[in-house]
């Protein structure tokens, strides 16, 4: 026998792992120990395995002997022991408020269920188990055996293929998806639609709409650092309601028009799918996608998201001249940007940091001093930037020559 036992009683413990006397595991087994219910039961389903033919045959005359309301007790408690519901699950003459209980019971093991539902003559009892999706959903073998079981209602067999359909089908389909991107040489796309949790999500991506996304992956999981990303973001990271996504697709499509004229139709439709995928997706996609993907990302009014776009390995300076110059971006991004040494040499960049109202004030004083007299010269008289930054260019350009 097995020590495995969330009991603290010793002499369970003891007689679970076999280390008991005879003469203890006899009187267990013959039900004459001051045991609670639920460890009576566990030794006896132990015991039925044990060595000594005659502890074996006495727990399991025992376990016969016990009356249905125990047993029905037993199977809807909280802390039964997963082997006492295996048994119960498996004991074909119990009353049907027995099996109810433990197919209602979080604790009995998916492969007990599957095994209940494989040779259960109750079709209602059927319908009983499939109601419980996230139980189907870990243990396949129970929709198989629902299936396969002809006592099964049309309202058990609807439930069963609709997971089925749902997360199974899907599932094997992106798999063979991403496989063929792999052959196609496109790793970091085949990466992005297997771990993707908006395909095939209610309200998420269809395959089809995911595989064209994915020809926008150009980096792989191994290129990317998300040591950015802290803690205490994660709850942004996820929170979102299904209003502000749309308001967030809208917004992207008109500040798309309003810096180049009319969007062609494809580009919308890219936004829309793009829009569509979760925030952590949108991340994912963020540090992974292409630059057409981060020119549409980059606008997300998600600050965790656009600042994916510039933790994107393939992001091109040019590229960062033109988010610096944004007055749509948050100005985490503006600031991250700032922060960064290697941008921060290019003067174009600096001078569009300096230029927009949104920098954060404490980077636009920074990068003052370095910005040349000719732009200083503008910069203080720019309405559009704060009262603070004008004031700094005015000392500034005052100490260099008297202007």
């Amino acid at each position: 026998m097995s020590a495995n036992t969330s009991s603290t009683n010793p002499v369970v413990r003891a007689i679970i792992a076999g280390t008991a006397p005879p003469g203890a595991r006899l009187m267990a087994a013959r039900g004459l120990l001051p045991l609670a219910q639920t460890e009576l039961l566990e030794l006896l389903v132990a015991l039925r395995a044990d060595g000594d033919e005659e502890i074996a045959r006495a727990a399991g005359d025992t376990l016969a002997a016990q009356e249905s309301p125990v047993l029905v007790e037993a199977a809807a408690a909280p802390d039964t022991p997963p082997a006492v519901l295996t048994y119960l699950a498996q004991l074909g003459q119990a009353e049907r408020a027995v099996h109810e209980a433990v197919a209602l019971n979080h604790n009995t093991p998916d492969d007990a269920i599957a095994a209940l539902a494989g040779v259960t003559a109750d079709g209602s009892l059927l319908e009983l188990i499939t109601i419980n999706q996230q139980r189907l959903i870990r243990a396949p073998a129970i929709i198989d055996a629902v299936l396969a079981n002809a006592a099964r209602t049309h309202e058990a067999e609807r439930r069963v293929r609709e997971v089925r359909r749902e997360f199974f089908e899907k599932e094997r389909g992106a798999q063979q998806i991403a496989s063929e991107l792999r052959a196609r040489g496109a790793g970091a796309a085949a990466e992005f639609f297997e771990q993707a949790e908006s395909v095939g999500a209610a309200g998420g991506l269809s395959v089809e709409d995911a595989w064209l996304i994915a020809e926008h992956i150009e980096v792989a999981d191994a290129d990317i650092d998300d040591s950015w990303l802290p803690l205490e973001r994660l709850e942004e990271v996820f929170a979102e309601t299904e209003e502000q996504r749309a308001a967030n697709v809208e917004r992207v499509i008109a500040e798309a028009a309003a810096e180049g004229g009319e969007v062609a139709p494809e580009r919308i439709s890219l936004i829309r799918r793009i829009m569509l995928m979760t925030v952590k997706d949108r991340v994912k996609l963020a540090m992974k996608g292409d630059r057409e993907t981060r020119g549409i990302l980059i606008r997300d009014s998600n600050k965790v998201v656009a600042t994916a776009v510039i933790n994107n390995p393939r992001i091109t300076d040019q590229e960062v001249e033109s988010i610096a110059a944004m007055r749509t971006v948050p100005d985490e991004v503006l600031r991250v940007i700032g922060m960064n040494r290697a941008w921060t040499r290019s003067y174009p960049i600096i001078h569009n940091l300096a230029r927009n109202p949104r920098t954060p004030l404490a980077t636009a004083i920074t990068i003052l001093t370095r910005i040349q007299t000719r732009d200083l010269q503008q910069l203080s008289q720019n309405r559009n930037v704060s009262d603070a930054v004008r004031r700094q260019a005015q000392r500034l350009l005052h100490m260099r020559g008297g202007h």
